[in-house]
């Protein structure tokens, strides 16, 4: 079929794009800002893109438009419709449909779905089980929102293993709701075999007003895995165990807690597995932090109930390499380290500057610099979180571009240690003036943060 696709240079949307193709499918698509690297890597898989939301698209008569959740009915300030070609589509009453619906009845149908959802670490961990998979000779597909490296893509099909009742599918199963037509969870449209339930935290203050919501959306995910499907759940957070009290029909394997069917004993670089109190498996690898150590964790426990073994998912792990902007380094100059990470929701920040303090120790210099980006954190619901999400950090300077609210006051609480500028420029000045030879300087935002990590890095070598 052809398909259309209005917010096609997104990471899930992209993704969608590279499946439909190896699938066979021909795929246009359009978005505005067209630009590498989604761009480049589009068009080399044969995939043509339109720059904007022209009502003229309609000509190309695809099979289906497929909706991505950037689209709206909003109007402009002179009265004129945001997306002209989303009101074209309806005015002529043409086939439409959402992304994850049409993933669902094209790709994932037939396949053995296993769903990785939670506020934090769905990309890594989503990663982490596609490669363990892959190592065991199960050539699993996957859709991950963002480029894991063992792999290089960040989506495809896959093949059916010898072995294996079905085709294997990982994929990232995010809360965030459908399309503007369907305010449903992503995830609910996935109906995983094997759903991770990772953790669980309030986010997404524009479409949730509460922890509550979340949980009910994360409960209609649980309602659609089947008897013999497996729930593996974080032992740890409440939030979850208040999920599955609601009602669950499937296995459940939980992992974090002490007294969980999973758990892990020594530091999260080189740690036990414990499966039901007994040593399964030995994790040696690269990386840092608590929460890598769940969400490995959760990845083994996911890979069992497809047929891999424990010590089996630990020796893949030893060989996983992350995930693109998760603590990478970006460059070294005069021995201070410049590192782009994602985080973005205050918890994420603080676990990931405590992995790095965990594992520098208290001598070295962490340097936060940070851009509060997401839709939640621009509306401010969570400002008064910073001061402790950015508490490991010996300095912390925060780019306060398009907030309505005073970062100033809110990171006051820090004192000397905090500082803010509206403009990236200033903001890599006062980071690279404070820099000092040892230091490491994390780079945290969901975007691209207005190009910091290199024009830092150019910064300090003029120094």
């Amino acid at each position: 079929m052809h398909i259309h696709i209005l917010g096609i240079c997104g990471t899930f949307m992209g993704g969608l794009a590279a499946l439909a193709r190896e699938a066979g499918h021909r795929v246009t698509g359009c978005d505005s800002g067209v630009y590498p690297p989604m761009s480049d890597q589009l068009r080399a898989l044969g995939i043509e893109l339109i720059e904007g939301y022209g009502a003229e698209q309609l000509a190309l008569q695809p099979d289906m438009f497929v909706i991505g959740n950037v689209v709206s009915r909003a109007r402009l300030a002179d009265g004129n419709p945001k997306f002209p070609l989303m009101e074209a589509i309806l005015d002529a009453g043409a086939p439409y449909t959402s992304g994850p619906q049409w993933l669902a009845e094209h790709v994932l149908q037939g396949r053995h779905t296993l769903a990785v959802a939670g506020t934090h670490g769905k990309t890594t961990t989503t990663s982490m089980l596609a490669w363990i998979l892959e190592c065991a000779g199960l050539t699993p597909g996957f859709l991950v929102g963002g480029v894991p490296m063992n792999f290089g893509i960040s989506a495809r099909l896959g093949a059916h293993a010898a072995g294996q009742e079905r085709p294997l599918f990982v994929i990232e199963a995010d809360e965030y709701d459908t399309a503007f037509f369907d305010k449903r969870s992503k995830f609910v449209h996935y109906r995983p075999r094997t759903a991770v339930l990772n953790n669980l935290e309030f986010d997404h203050a524009d479409i949730f007003d509460d922890l509550g919501q979340i949980e009910r959306q994360f409960h209609h995910l649980v309602r659609t895995v089947p008897p013999s499907g497996r729930v593996v759940v974080n032992g740890l957070e409440e939030s979850l165990a208040r999920v599955l009290h609601t009602g669950c029909w499937s296995g459940v394997a939980s992992f974090g807690a002490t007294v969980s069917d999973f758990c892990a004993r020594g530091e999260p670089h080189d740690f036990e597995v414990l499966r039901q109190g007994r040593v399964v498996a030995r994790v040696q690898w690269a990386l840092s932090g608590m929460h890598n150590q769940l969400n490995a964790l959760a990845a083994i426990a996911a890979a069992e109930h497809v047929g891999v073994a424990p010590e089996q998912a630990a020796e893949a792990l030893a060989r996983f390499e992350n995930v693109r902007r998760r603590m990478e380094l970006r460059g070294t100059v005069a021995g201070i380290r410049v590192y782009d990470d994602f985080a973005h929701h205050p918890t994420a920040l603080r676990t990931t500057l405590d992995g790095l303090r965990r594992r520098l120790g208290s001598e070295a210099r962490i340097l936060a610099a940070f851009e509060p980006r997401s839709n939640t954190m621009k509306l401010g619901t969570m400002k008064s979180q910073l001061p402790w999400a950015l508490e490991p950090a010996d300095l912390a300077f925060c780019h306060t571009a398009g907030l309505d609210w005073d970062a100033a006051e809110a990171l006051a609480p820090m004192g000397e240690r905090a500082c803010t500028a509206a403009d990236i420029n200033q903001l890599v000045t006062q980071l690279a003036t404070a820099a000092r030879p040892g230091d490491h300087i994390v780079c945290m935002s969901n975007g691209s943060f207005g190009g910091i990590h290199a024009k830092l890095l150019d910064a300090l070598s003029k120094r």
